[in-house]
């Protein structure tokens, strides 16, 4: 009697086990943001974005010089204009100054716009990949790496590129 209650006991531990193993998932990680600097996709997207800036920046210098030129003429001329005259060029003045910060401020928004709409496709085409790569090597979580302490788990990057063909 003795004997069978080991052996039951050994055969509900060795059940609890096999069940515990079988229920742990598979974990992997990937750093996505590393992976998407990878793609020749973020590489066009960033020079595009890069251009857009640097025409920005080009009329936005532009329309610096021309206030600035704008305003040493009309600090030459302010001696020999009326009073009414000079108050009307400094209103002019800040009206372009008024100009000018509401147009870098569009600038910024819609260089951010641009930067959301280009890296939007190329950021569903990295999870889209590492879904399939997740899928086919079985795995139930893929945690991003770039927070990770410690990762103890199987790296899938070079797995998601050679998917993608990085």
């Amino acid at each position: 009697m003795k004997h069978l209650k080991t052996l039951l006991f050994a055969t509900a531990l060795f059940i609890g086990a096999t069940s515990f193993t079988n229920a742990q998932s598979k974990i992997a990680h990937i750093n996505t943001q590393e992976l998407v600097k990878a793609m020749p996709e973020y590489k066009s997207a960033q020079a595009e974005i890069e251009k857009l800036g640097k025409t920005y920046e080009a009329t936005i210098q532009g329309s610096l010089k021309e206030l600035d030129n704008k305003l040493k003429q009309y600090n030459a001329e302010a001696e020999g204009q009326t009073q009414e005259e000079n108050q009307k060029r400094m209103e002019e003045v800040e009206g372009m100054k008024q100009s000018l910060t509401q147009y870098q401020q569009q600038a910024q928004q819609d260089l951010q716009k641009k930067e959301f709409d280009l890296l939007k496709p190329i950021t569903e085409k990295a999870k889209n990949a590492i879904e399939k790569v997740a899928a086919a090597q079985g795995y139930d979580y893929v945690l991003e790496a770039g927070g990770l302490i410690v990762a103890k788990g199987k790296d899938l990057m070079a797995d998601v590129k050679a998917e993608m063909g990085i």
